[in-house]
């Protein structure tokens, strides 16, 4: 099986690309859920929510595109196909009491069955931030090679992200793939693993969108899965992760949503019932990556 991620094609199986493995034999033994995050970097729990929660989560977000005008009225709505000419789209924000159609996707991600895991899982009160990042992926976009961090590392470095498929994800529509040993790139960790966005002013924020790079210059390896509504993958802000291309003409949706321990310093972009957000990200003089990396050696 050929993958495409950026420009690049990777194939199943080999040095470049594997499939990523599930945790969910270790769901009720926190310890040793903490030993495989810690090992692989990232938790991939099957069924994790419930699956028709998850697509009432879906619907809402359908409809709001459709409102837009980004659904073609022509199919069903919920095969979620583009209108032609139509761009992904991204829903980021608090949660909006008077917002039907988002009421069901806040329970979904805010929810006690999720705050009661990541509990467990951090061993104290968690929170969750009140910014929430929604999204809908277009034909033919991807998202590049990238750390959480340089986006939300204000406050603590124990934030996880949850990443949750707002419906079925086969391979074709756009899957979340891990760089595996990237949390182990030390050079990468001291310089781009430092940067932030709204201080730094980089493009994008992405560290690389060639996929072949990050195995041949630093020896990571990617892996992902095709994914089922209620499945989720949860990994800390130095992995990189990037996706593979949404080859279809439907919408990709899922979301990202934060959690750390309460007791633990936190972001101030990501709280509160307005949360600024990125404030100076992408205005005045934007810096390149390319630029920036040369200037990091790496």
């Amino acid at each position: 099986m050929k993958l495409t991620m950026g420009n690049a094609e990777l194939t199943m199986g080999t040095k470049y690309l594997t499939e990523l493995r599930s945790s969910n034999e270790l769901l009720h033994d926190t310890e040793a859920l903490r030993t495989r995050l810690n090992e692989d970097g990232y938790l991939l729990l099957r069924g994790f929510h419930d699956r028709e929660q998850v697509l009432k989560a879906r619907q809402g977000i359908l409809r709001k595109l459709a409102a837009m005008g980004k659904i073609d009225a022509a199919h069903p709505l919920d095969e979620g196909v583009i209108a032609p000419g139509a761009k992904g789209a991204m829903f980021g924000g608090p949660a909006n009491p008077s917002d039907p159609d988002m009421q069901p996707f806040y329970s979904l991600v805010s929810g006690r069955n999720v705050m009661s895991f990541f509990d467990r899982l951090l061993g104290g009160e968690s929170i969750t931030y009140d910014y929430k990042w929604p999204r809908a992926v277009g034909s033919g976009d991807n998202t590049g090679a990238h750390y959480d961090v340089v986006y939300m590392g204000r406050g603590t470095k124990l934030v996880y992200t949850m990443w949750t498929p707002l419906g079925d994800i086969p391979y074709e529509l756009g899957t979340l793939a891990m760089c595996l040993g990237s949390r182990h790139f030390e050079n990468i960790r001291r310089t781009y693993g430092e940067m932030d966005v709204d201080r730094d002013n980089v493009a994008t924020g992405w560290f690389s969108n060639d996929p072949i790079e990050m195995v041949e210059k630093f020896g990571g390896q990617w892996a992902t899965t095709s994914f089922a509504a209620g499945d989720v993958i949860i990994f800390g802000m130095f992995m990189m992760h990037a996706s593979t291309n949404n080859t279809t003409n439907r919408f990709r949706i899922s979301s990202d949503t934060r959690y750390q321990l309460r007791s633990e310093p936190v972001d101030e972009r990501w709280i509160g019932s307005k949360p600024k957000g990125h404030y100076a990200w992408g205005r005045g003089d934007v810096k390149s990556v390319e630029q920036a990396r040369k200037e990091w050696g790496v």
